[in-house]
């Protein structure tokens, strides 16, 4: 029983390295997560004055929401986006452990 789970753990481990580290994964990782935070930066929300403002301290607002939406902005959300993806690969991976383990045990009580 002891080598069966042995086995599992070390197949999880050699997935969980292969979807870190494979060439394939990453690039579809990356693509996906690039999909995702192009859709996240398409809903970005704009900035509505309640109050009429003068002009030049709209033009500086401005200025500064779009500096933030087109430089700051993309490359968090993208890093943010590949890690909950990578997470959920891994959580996937996981669980798929689990249901080994599980039917592992209930095999080695019958």
């Amino acid at each position: 029983m002891k080598q069966k789970f042995a086995e599992a753990l070390k197949t999880y481990r050699k997935d969980v390295y292969k979807v870190e580290h494979d060439p394939s994964e990453l690039k579809s990782l990356t693509e996906e997560s690039m999909a995702f935070s192009q859709d996240v930066l398409d809903n970005a929300y704009h900035f509505h004055f309640h109050k009429l403002v003068d002009a030049d301290r709209a033009e500086i607002i401005n200025m500064i929401n779009n500096y933030v939406l087109e430089a700051l902005l993309p490359p968090i959300v993208e890093k943010i986006t590949r890690r909950e993806l990578l997470l959920e690969r891994k959580l996937a991976l996981l669980v798929d452990l689990m249901e080994e383990a599980l039917d592992k045990i209930g095999d080695g009580q019958d």
